[in-house]
């Protein structure tokens, strides 16, 4: 008689072979058996999302995380249309737009127009849904699939989308704009339809961008083709930031707009800034006698299990990888040496800074030394690949319990000079501080340590408008991440403003983070 064991090894080998054979991790209840089907939703390997569908699932994942639904979403979705409606589906124009820039962001709620759709929102897990419309499809012509999703074309999408998206989005409509080069790829779907308001507004739309080439295009056709078109400026405000209209990559004009759009709500709320210090040797002093709280509190918002006596230990060189076997294999002691070797690359080039270089130079030159110190303990002891330190990610990573999906690997590259060129030239050591860290762990550059490095780089920029290292305290990680989502998701810096800014006020009256 098979044990527990087999049984459930047994049902683990079907559902790795449905995982094979659709390269989904969506599940339909159709393709697995009920004793199958139970037996791994009971040990955690599966989880129902509706009525028939099902996800594969982490089973050390707690009651509430959302990691396994989030980093499966738009997988789920592909399946799930695709196999309810052949690929005789499109999702709305709103939505469509977003991924054009780059945005995979779980949305609330998708919705799906089909000719066949019932009319009706199907709920899913964690207070998402998807609300599918009856409706006709667009030409051929303006649907493309990305990623398994039918969606509009860009030109489609602009045209087709609803004017409250240059209000609520304006960072991807505005990234969206830039790709459109020549008015020739808009003007026959507007003469077409006769589409004399949304003419106007997209005229007025270009203009804000600068683009008067396209926005006088627009009209002048129109207008010789007998249509009354008003020209009207969709947007809030006026765009203030320089934008590459040569390139067709979203990215690097994505980050640019959002560090214009988020700029004047750090600077409101930052303390003013003490000035780079007389006594060079004594900020430096000040770094190490922080270290070890740093350290502590760095690595366990992390979720490393960390005590202070392993830190001390680890800096002091009691520690040995050569000798002591136990912590040749702890992963914790890897990462606390790791965070060591990290900090005085760090320090390095805080005293850069320090002597009048550019922060964003530095920063550019340096942070790759910061990674490879922050991982060299664990390639040495063999818990990393060496190819690990190589840089910059080769996959897609996700954020535990985040509905923020990070930028696809191609990405990376097209965002990080920017960035680095961004903290180069940015004036305002707050914005420096707040964007730099927001905007790096935004791009996720590495596969790992990308909160230890932004929380680096938040201080090498404090430090280049003379704050003081200022520590982001395990006990305000809630917080702390849910003003990172709040930025990431909905476009909205303020709560991390305010956040990183109260904790620098404590730094620069000496209080204490926390007491060990």
């Amino acid at each position: 008689m098979a044990t527990p064991g087999e049984k459930l090894a047994e049902s683990l080998q079907i559902l790795r072979a449905l995982q094979d054979e659709h390269g989904s991790v969506a599940i339909n209840t159709s393709e697995i058996n009920r004793i199958h089907r139970e037996r791994l939703m009971k040990n955690g390997f599966l989880k129902e999302v509706a009525k028939g569908w099902y996800i594969v699932s982490n089973p050390q994942e707690k009651v509430g995380d959302t990691t396994s639904w989030y980093t499966s979403y738009w997988q789920f979705c592909s399946r799930y249309l695709n196999d309810k409606y052949g690929g005789a589906y499109c999702i709305s124009p709103e939505q469509s737009l977003l991924i054009i820039t780059g945005n995979y962001t779980i949305p609330n709620q998708l919705i799906v127009r089909a000719p066949n759709a019932p009319n009706k929102s199907i709920p899913l897990l964690y207070n998402t849904s998807i609300l599918e419309i009856k409706s006709p499809l667009p030409n051929k012509a303006d649907v493309i699939e990305e990623k398994g999703i039918n969606m509009l074309t860009l030109p489609s999408a602009l045209i087709h989308c609803s004017p409250t998206m240059f209000e609520k989005n304006p960072i991807e409509m505005r990234t969206t704009l830039v790709q459109i080069t020549d008015a020739s790829e808009i003007l026959q779907q507007l003469l077409d339809g006769s589409h004399t308001v949304i003419a106007g507004r997209l005229a007025g739309a270009f203009r804000n961008l600068g683009q008067d080439r396209i926005a006088d295009d627009i009209v002048k056709t129109m207008r010789t083709a007998d249509f009354d078109v008003r020209e009207n400026d969709p947007f809030q405000n006026q765009l203030a930031t320089e934008l590459s209209f040569r390139e067709k990559s979203p990215y690097a004009n994505r980050i640019r707009l959002m560090w214009q759009n988020f700029r004047e709500m750090i600077i409101k709320h930052f303390p003013e800034s003490p000035g780079i210090p007389e006594d060079k040797k004594g900020y430096l002093k000040a770094v190490d006698e922080i270290y070890t709280t740093d350290a502590y509190h760095s690595l366990s918002i992390e979720r490393y299990v960390v005590s202070v006596d392993l830190i001390e230990k680890v800096r002091s060189g009691a520690w040995d990888l050569a000798e002591n076997a136990e912590d040749k294999k702890h992963r914790d002691a890897m990462a606390a040496r790791g965070y060591w070797q990290a900090s005085q690359a760090v320090k390095g080039s805080i005293e850069k800074i320090l002597d009048g270089a550019n922060q964003g130079k530095v920063a550019a030159r340096d942070h790759s030394d910061w990674y490879r110190e922050l991982f060299a303990p664990s390639v040495a002891a063999g818990i990393l690949k060496p190819s690990d330190l190589a840089g910059y990610r080769t996959n897609q990573v996700y954020i535990a319990q985040s509905m923020y999906v990070p930028l696809n690997k191609d990405a990376v590259r097209d965002a990080m000079p920017v960035l680095f060129e961004l903290l180069e030239k940015e004036e305002h050591a707050g914005v420096r501080a707040v964007l730099g860290h927001f905007i790096f762990v935004y791009i996720h550059p590495y596969m790992d340590g990308n909160g230890r490095m932004g929380r680096f780089l938040m201080n090498v920029m404090l430090a280049s408008g003379g704050y003081p290292w200022t520590v982001i305290p395990v006990e305000e990680r809630d917080n702390y991440m849910q003003a990172l989502e709040k930025a990431s998701v909905d476009n909205d810096i303020e709560p991390l403003a305010k956040f990183i800014s109260n904790l620098v006020h404590q730094s620069l009256k000496g209080s204490p983070v926390a007491s060990l």
